[in-house]
């Protein structure tokens, strides 16, 4: 990817309302995210050795995580909440027994509210992520076991 081209993007995402961006073309991947006006580029990858062997290392880690039960993960960039309102109690705590396609939380992305659904039966043993916290695609969300 050109230089003037990477400028463009960078510019495009910082005035969109978007809190992350991905994108991959021929061995270069870019991970854009925006926390308050600032866009930053947290991962830059141009088809060196070293682009390689960072998704492996990713590997083991995911397999750690769900190592205790079944991973919900987030389905998209956003923002995580607990509960459907301010004054309101969460959709589940852990202890709760869940099933599949209850709600479990809200992601925020783009003024939209998008719920998060259990893809088990099961009962909560973790919540990953703390109410009102900016979450990524993929990010591991509750442990169900």
């Amino acid at each position: 990817m050109e230089l003037e081209n990477l400028v463009k993007l960078i510019n495009a995402v910082s005035d969109s309302e978007l809190t992350g961006f991905r994108y991959e073309e021929n061995g270069v991947k870019l991970h854009l995210t925006k926390k308050g006006e600032k866009v930053q580029a947290t991962q830059v990858v141009m088809g060196t050795p070293v682009a390689a062997e960072a998704p492996k290392a990713e590997i083991p880690e995911k397999e750690e995580k769900t190592a205790g039960g079944k991973v919900v993960e987030s389905p998209l960039v956003g923002t995580f909440y607990a509960a459907p309102a301010e004054d309101a109690s969460p959709f589940v705590s852990v202890g709760d027994q869940v099933k599949k396609g209850q709600t479990l939380a809200i992601v925020e992305a783009m003024k939209l509210m998008n719920e998060i659904e259990s893809e088990y039966d099961g009962t909560i043993t973790e919540v990953l992520v703390e109410n009102g916290e900016a979450v990524e695609y993929g990010q591991p969300l509750f442990r169900i076991a």
